[in-house]
């Protein structure tokens, strides 16, 4: 009696002992706190696929009832894949603090153009000091110029709200290296954009159809803009931004799809680029499906450093001939500033603004421009189908007649 009273106890005391356990890892799970992904519960190895580890993280932090962090240290990791998809229970944070490597093969991937995705999330941040390394250098090789549209976007944010994206980097993207869609109030700050400046389509932030994105402190040395605004995108704030290799800081192109929203509010203040083959510019397709407008855009305080075309609105963008330049288009621009603007240009055609026949640009402002061609020959300035507002700027620069003038080279083409 007395043994079978001792096993009984100790039976009971195993049960309770286990229950305890259990009921401490779901309240572990339920009070948050930090997942990282080499854990003996996740498993993940430098060097090896943590594909998996790192959606069962995610899977486990989103799932906390409050604050959380999914955290990837140092090393290199490589990831076939992954989205990391809400909504979350509480605010969620993943900390990148090595690398991630992307297969340099997009065949591989389920989604052909995305490899790292981040959807529906609310009070997120992306963190860490690490690296999203796309591997882009083979898929570059085999892009035709023309269609440059092949390979997948290293990070993309869809409908993510009330979020910050801080001292990451987007590597070699063999596609955009960060494209914004559906978004609202999102901070980039600090963040590195890098890749051969002759890499195509390599956008360093892309942005549409978004409301009060906000990008800082970042430095942009990519194949293509290193940032353009697309359809749809109001409230944007761009300051403190370093561009080079790339195409500038662009709004556009707009008006080559059917049902593009309107462009509204866009401030760019305080950057600075340097070798670029644009400075700041808007672009808008010389024939559109429907009208649309693109207002409020302010370029203020912005340093050019031997940029081939700082000045630019064009309204008859047409790259690759692939449209009717005889064609007017219907985007109609307005309320627009470009103010301090001041630097060395490569090229002689310091300021191009030319605007849509049968549709002038309106309350076009240009205060404080001061610019000087490092080259051999007169500096010059074209405005077609505008009559800007003019205050302390070089005559050369005035923009004062239709006439046409020296360009420089084209405007790249990618889109």
């Amino acid at each position: 009696m007395a043994l079978k009273l001792v096993m009984a106890m100790f039976s009971l005391l195993m049960f309770l002992s286990l229950t305890s356990l259990t009921s401490g890892r779901r309240e572990l799970l339920a009070d948050g706190g930090d997942f990282d992904v080499t854990n003996a519960k996740y498993g993940a190895k430098p060097d090896s696929d943590i594909t998996e580890a790192l959606a069962n993280a995610w899977k486990d932090a989103c799932a906390s009832t409050s604050a959380s962090k999914v955290i990837v240290p140092k090393g290199t990791f490589k990831v076939k894949e992954a989205s990391f998809k809400g909504p979350c229970k509480a605010p969620i944070e993943l900390q990148v603090q090595g690398t991630l490597q992307a297969p340099e093969d997009s065949s591989q991937l389920s989604k052909q153009d995305t490899w790292i995705e981040f959807l529906y999330l609310n009070d997120f941040t992306l963190s860490g000091g690490g690296t999203f390394d796309g591997q882009g250098q083979k898929t570059w090789k085999a892009i035709d110029p023309k269609n440059a549209k092949a390979g997948t976007i290293n990070i993309r944010f869809h409908a993510v709200k009330k979020s910050l994206v801080k001292d990451i980097t987007s590597l070699n993207s063999k596609n955009f290296h960060i494209n914004v869609i559906s978004c609202e109030q999102l901070t980039f700050d600090h963040v590195t954009v890098t890749a051969p400046g002759d890499s195509p389509n390599t956008d360093g932030i892309h942005i549409a159809r978004s409301t009060g994105v906000n990008v800082t402190d970042t430095n942009i040395g990519t194949g293509d803009d290193c940032i353009s605004i697309g359809d749809g995108t109001k409230q944007l704030t761009i300051t403190k931004v370093t561009c080079g290799p790339g195409h500038g800081i662009s709004v556009g192109s707009l008006g080559r799809y059917d049902k593009e929203d309107p462009v509204e509010g866009i401030n760019v203040k305080n950057c600075t680029l340097t070798k670029t083959t644009n400075g700041v510019r808007i672009k808008t397709w010389a024939k559109n499906p429907q009208a649309s407008t693109c207002s409020e855009i302010h370029f203020e305080d912005i340093i050019m450093n031997d940029v081939q075309n700082p000045i630019v609105v064009d309204q008859e963008y047409c790259p690759w001939n692939q449209c009717d330049k005889q064609a007017s288009s219907k985007i109609k621009i307005s309320d627009v500033s470009f103010k301090n603007i001041r630097g060395t240009t490569s090229t002689p055609l310091g300021v191009k603004i030319v605007c849509a026949k049968g549709l002038p640009c309106e309350k076009v402002e240009m205060t404080g421009i001061d610019l000087k061609f490092t080259g051999t020959g007169a500096l010059t300035s074209q405005c077609t189908n505008v009559k800007p507002t003019i205050a302390n700027v070089a005559q050369p620069l005035a923009c004062a007649t239709d006439a046409p003038v020296q360009a420089g080279p084209a405007e790249k083409s990618n889109d």
